[in-house]
């Protein structure tokens, strides 16, 4: 009986010390959270789709909380709604971010880039880019099979059957990014949405050179560097036989959409142009002077 109560009695020792050198562990060793990041990380969208740049809604919250301010930073899915939110829970200033949309920079339609083969094998642009350059002469363009489509939480993008290219929804895009990672060729970009939703953009991404890019699509830019010379803000740079339109610097004058040869250049959601004020009425024909002996009519020859 003595040798089972000594044995109880050194468990109940054994375990409160254990005890005690866990408390003390704890105290020493605790991790101090902010409490403010629980009620940042409430707030927002729970979408955990990466678009703010940090991994997860969790560190978007931590992240704007250890900042100590909201500059730079954006929910995509939220907006500003939900930075106003972030920043009364701060008592920070809610900086007005400008919105961005997700754009295809490819117009290989199957009318501008006519099938030189046949895809036969996984639906999937990551394989297909890893295969070979596509169906088409243009290796760089869209391969068409949906990764984007598939990568897109909010269904903001699908692949438009007529044109074989994916078209995005701007009244669902958040601009999350998912698309921009999913596709191979790097042809879906994050832009600024504009006023009234207006941009301007080369809508390629061909590099090569103008001959062989023309000939593998009617709209490809062939590195003329026109566009560059009708840009008064130096929005334009050419590298690489490539045209791109820097959106911080575009004032959407849209002078190089009329410069640009190929119609590569294109001016999304602005109204119709003017036609161009008619010039002055055409002269009217003069008549060369001619001799006076041309101009008198002969006279009737009369018998003697």
């Amino acid at each position: 009986m003595s040798e089972i109560l000594i044995a109880v009695i050194s468990l109940g020792v054994i375990a409160l010390v254990s005890a005690a050198i866990l408390f003390v562990a704890s105290k020493k060793f605790a991790v101090y959270e902010d409490p403010r990041i629980a009620q940042v990380a409430e707030v927002l969208p729970q979408a955990n789709c990466g678009g703010c740049g940090f991994p997860g809604c969790s560190g978007f919250a931590d992240a704007c909380v250890k900042a100590g301010s909201l500059e730079g930073k954006l929910c995509p899915v939220g907006g500003q709604p939900v930075m106003t939110k972030i920043a009364e829970i701060l008592g920070l200033d809610a900086t007005a971010a400008e919105p961005m949309v997700a754009v295809v920079r490819c117009n290989g339609t199957c009318a501008n880039r006519p099938r030189t083969n046949v895809y036969d094998s996984a639906k999937s642009c990551a394989i297909a880019a890893a295969l070979y350059g596509g169906e088409t002469g243009c290796s760089f363009g869209c391969l068409g099979c949906g990764d984007c489509v598939a990568a897109c939480q909010f269904d903001a993008i699908h692949m438009n059957a007529e044109t074989g290219l994916p078209e995005v929804d701007e009244s669902k895009c958040t601009a999350c990014g998912a698309c921009v990672k999913a596709c191979p060729k790097s042809i879906i970009e994050l832009r600024f949405q504009g006023k009234k939703s207006r941009r301007v953009y080369v809508q390629c991404v061909n590099k090569d050179k103008g001959a062989v890019a023309r000939k593998a699509c009617k709209v490809a830019c062939i590195g003329c560097g026109k566009c560059v010379k009708a840009c008064a803000f130096e929005a334009i740079t050419l590298e690489n036989n490539l045209a791109y339109i820097d959106y911080n610097k575009c004032k959407l004058c849209r002078k190089c959409e009329e410069a640009c040869p190929q119609g590569s250049i294109i001016a999304l959601n602005f109204p119709p142009r003017k036609p161009k004020a008619e010039g002055e009425a055409a002269p009217k024909k003069v008549e060369t002077p001619q001799p006076a002996a041309a101009k008198v009519a002969e006279a009737p020859k009369t018998e003697a």
